[in-house]
């Protein structure tokens, strides 16, 4: 039988708030060993507190040694990691002419080179998740396909974990697991409060009106929900997917056409 439904281990990094919360409960509802990361003892604790049954670790996906040592202690204390989901990540841009080496540096090392670095770390301390019931899945973005003015940090690195996403699909298929991106648009998430707020200062106008203008581009009318984003993870994460691999799947209202 499948082993996911049989309460193989998943692994969400950022899984503190968010989608990644939202994909914590997902998994966990789906019947998953759930794991979950964050950089902060106190959220990582209070989302302890609220979802009984969830495991979790202090962990900061920029440090490299940090994610062997969590991954290591991952599959001693609960088992090979049978799903991962590369979730964690932060927002980031401006005028291209203002944009910080030290901006442009955090934003590709958060967005882009964890995902390479947890994703390492997991096929070579947890050789089974080369299986067909192994599940690796990258939350990347919509931006990543079409690039978001104001946003060419975040953009470069999500169109980064899309093309990673692909070649490492090919590269693991001939063992059965899958590999595949998750392409958000606009999620009504505390970094979306973040990004409004940082429009409304470069264009000089109110957050409400941000959020109007980003709405009118969507042809849903409005913003897509961590549980909308979470269900995709949960599909993906589960046997009805074995076929799906290599594919960057948006839940974003209509937002992205390709």
């Amino acid at each position: 039988m499948f082993g996911g439904f049989m309460g193989g281990v998943a692994l969400v990094t950022g899984g503190t708030s968010g989608i990644g919360y939202a994909c914590a409960k997902q998994l966990h509802d789906n019947g998953f060993q759930v794991v979950v990361t964050g950089r902060e003892q106190t959220k990582l604790d209070k989302t302890l507190t609220e979802q009984p049954g969830l495991a979790g670790y202090v962990n900061d996906v920029c440090d490299r040694e940090g994610v062997r040592e969590l991954v290591a202690a991952v599959a001693r204390e609960h088992g090979p990691i049978e799903v991962l989901v590369n979730n964690a990540g932060r927002g980031g841009g401006g005028p291209i002419t203002t944009i910080s080496d030290e901006l442009w540096l955090d934003v590709i090392e958060t967005d882009l080179n964890s995902v390479f670095w947890m994703t390492r770390a997991v096929l070579s301390e947890c050789p089974s998740i080369r299986s067909t019931s192994g599940r690796i899945i990258n939350i990347s973005s919509t931006s990543g396909k079409q690039g978001v003015p104001f946003g060419t940090p975040y953009s470069a690195a999500k169109a980064g974990v899309i093309g990673f996403t692909k070649a490492l699909a090919k590269e693991l298929a001939p063992t059965g697991a899958t590999v595949n991106a998750v392409c958000p648009g606009y999620v009504e998430t505390p970094m979306a409060v973040s990004i409004r707020e940082s429009y409304s200062a470069l264009q000089g106008i109110s957050e409400e009106e941000v959020l109007a203008n980003f709405e009118a581009k969507i042809p849903l009318g409005r913003y897509s929900t961590p549980e909308e984003v979470a269900a995709m993870v949960g599909y993906l994460a589960g046997p009805s997917a074995a076929s799906v691999t290599a594919q960057a799947l948006n839940v974003c209202g209509g937002l992205g056409i390709y």
